[in-house]
């Protein structure tokens, strides 16, 4: 009896032994981590500060960490018309951080000690330029130690994007760096205008992205004229955009197509999850422009000519835009 009872308290003993070992918490694999983008240029103070502030949104999670330098720009702006050299500073940084599949593409710049360094790239035209490139499905924070355009952060993104072995078509990357100037510089050239805001701007963009990825990489030029010229009057922008804007914008566009980026799967998918989140996001400005005595003459007919033909037939008739 002593002996039955001597090996069960044994067993239960390596039973409680067993149960109490801990395991292992699993770590994320070095290619889904995200990864800090730090300027060359950063004293070791901005280096630390930038660090900070980059991964603040990630509560201690881990990261990685890359250095951009000049040889990054030369790499990645130069082909889109950027004269950097080797030698060239580099202070704004980036993170990206991968998200799940269909979440879109999101930016955030943030404040340095409670300034918004970024003096001229909107976190708007980072995302349609983002989408241009062939990234989908990020995160991507955007800040910098001292005042500057920005324009170079994005190198330190695509630098990180091919680093987890995502490969970029050069071709994109051009394409999304001439997009993103063009439309920040018609964004300056409309401050401070009634009937103008950079939300409006680049929604009418990523919408018409949307359309052109229904149509495909055969898209022609006409085609592409037509449908920016509706996505201008879909988000109010026919009395401030001038013909000359205009153009600009569709030979950007233009140029969307020609880098290949239409033929990538998720093109459309990614570009109807970015005007989602424009409009989500600048709330404000879209409820006030979809009222009803702001909808375009040609929205009210059809509401009208479907409406008539629903109670002509008895049914619903479906409307898809």
């Amino acid at each position: 009896m002593k002996k039955t009872i001597s090996i069960l308290t044994t067993l239960i003993v390596s039973l409680i032994a067993i149960c109490t070992v801990s395991v292992p918490r699993q770590t994320a694999k070095a290619d889904e981590l995200p990864i800090v983008c730090l300027g060359t240029s950063l004293t070791d103070a901005q280096r630390d500060g930038t660090l900070k502030t980059l991964t603040g949104p990630l509560n201690g999670a881990s990261y990685q960490t890359i250095t951009i330098d000049g040889s990054d720009l030369v790499k990645y702006l130069n082909p889109s018309g950027d004269n950097f050299t080797t030698s060239s500073g580099v202070w704004s940084s980036a993170m990206i951080q991968k998200t799940a599949s269909g979440s879109g593409i999101n930016v955030q710049i943030l404040d340095y000690k409670g300034n918004n360094n970024i003096t001229t790239i909107t976190a708007n035209q980072y995302k349609n330029a983002a989408l241009t490139a062939g990234i989908a499905d990020a995160n991507i924070y955007v800040t910098s130690a001292v005042p500057i355009d920005g324009s170079g952060a994005l190198a330190g993104v695509y630098a990180a994007y091919a680093k987890n072995g995502n490969h970029l078509n050069q071709s994109q990357v051009n394409a999304a760096q001439d997009e993103m100037g063009t439309l920040s510089k018609i964004t300056k050239e409309n401050k401070d205008k009634d009937g103008y805001t950079d939300a409006q701007l680049n929604n009418a963009i990523a919408g018409a992205k949307q359309e052109m990825g229904k149509i495909g990489n055969n898209i022609s030029d006409s085609q592409i004229h037509d449908i920016v010229n509706n996505q201008i009057n879909i988000n109010h922008l026919g009395n401030t955009i001038n013909n000359n804007q205009k153009q600009q914008i569709i030979n950007v566009l233009i140029e969307v197509r020609d880098s290949g980026a239409l033929k990538n799967h998720n093109f459309k998918e990614q570009a109807a999850t970015l005007s989602k989140g424009i409009e989500k996001n600048a709330k404000d400005i879209f409820n006030k422009l979809n009222t009803q005595e702001n909808r375009n003459w040609f929205e009210q007919l059809w509401d009208n000519i479907t409406s008539f033909f629903g109670h002509l037939f008895g049914g619903t008739i479906v409307t898809i835009r």
